[in-house]
C-alpha cells in the first residue's frame, strides 16, 4: 500500500460508535410525526447517508416531512443524542500513531460540522485532528462528495492522489471517487457483508485492528 500524506477520516460508525444516538433521534422523529418506530434492519441503514435521504428512501415519508423529521431529530440530538455513544476500541492508538508518522489527519463526515466537533472534543480525539470538516446544518453541503472536496480544500488542495478517506458505509467509497481519492472500506458493525466489493473500495479490512495492520504495517 502507497503513503498517503493527508488520512481524511469518516466519524459515525468508524471511530465513534454513535448507534444509540442516532437510533434514539430517528425513533423520536418518528413518534413526533406519528410514523411507527422502524426495525433494527431499518435503523441501520440511518447510519451513513444524509438524514433527509433515509427519511424518504427508509420510512417513506414525503420531502416536506423529511424537513420536518430532521428539525425533531436535531431537536433531540442537539442535547442528548451527541454523547450517547462510545469510541471503538483502538481508534485512538490509531489517531497516535499516525499523527506520530507525520500524517495530517481530517475529518469528512455528513454529520453537521459543528456536531462533529463537539462529539470529538467529548471524547477527547479531536487533539488528532488537524482539519475537522463535516456536512452544514443547511443543504450547501449535505452530500459526502462535497464534504470530501471541502476537506481537501481546507488543507489547501493537495495532489489527489496523496488522499486517503477511510469510512464504514458504500457512501463513503462513492463519494470519494466522484472527488478522485482513494477510499478504504472497513467492515464495522454496520456495513452489509459484501458492500465494500459492490463499492469498489480501493482497500478493503474489517474492524480497527485491520485497519492499523493496513496504515501502520503496509502503508509505505
Amino acid at each position: 500500500m502507497k503513503k498517503y500524506p493527508y488520512i481524511l477520516f469518516d466519524l459515525d460508525g468508524m471511530m465513534v460508535n454513535t448507534d444509540d444516538g442516532v437510533f434514539n433521534c430517528v425513533c423520536y422523529a418518528h413518534e413526533k410525526l406519528g410514523y411507527p418506530i422502524p426495525d433494527m434492519e431499518t435503523l441501520k441503514k440511518y447510519m451513513g447517508p444524509p438524514l433527509k435521504y433515509s427519511f424518504v428512501n427508509f420510512s417513506g415519508m414525503s420531502t416536506e416531512e423529511s424537513e420536518q423529521a430532521l428539525a425533531f431529530y436535531r431537536e433531540r440530538y442537539a442535547v442528548t443524542g451527541l454523547y450517547e455513544g462510545h469510541v471503538f476500541d483502538g481508534i485512538p492508538e490509531l489517531l497516535s500513531s499516525l499523527k506520530d508518522r507525520g500524517i495530517l489527519l481530517g475529518t469528512a463526515t455528513s454529520k453537521p460540522e459543528e456536531y462533529a466537533s463537539k462529539i470529538l472534543e467529548h471524547f477527547d480525539i479531536a487533539k488528532y485532528f488537524d482539519k475537522i470538516t463535516g456536512a452544514t446544518l443547511g443543504d450547501s453541503r449535505a452530500h459526502k462528495h462535497q464534504v470530501v472536496e471541502e476537506a481537501i480544500h481546507r488543507f489547501g488542495d493537495p495532489d489527489k492522489s496523496e488522499v486517503l478517506l477511510i469510512g464504514d458505509r458504500k457512501y463513503d467509497t462513492e463519494g470519494a471517487h466522484k472527488v478522485g481519492i482513494a477510499c478504504c472500506g472497513v467492515y464495522m458493525e454496520c456495513a452489509e457483508e459484501g458492500e465494500h466489493e459492490e463499492a469498489g473500495a480501493d482497500y478493503i479490512v474489517t474492524g480497527v485492528e485491520g485497519l492499523s495492520k493496513l496504515l501502520l504495517e503496509e502503508m509505505k
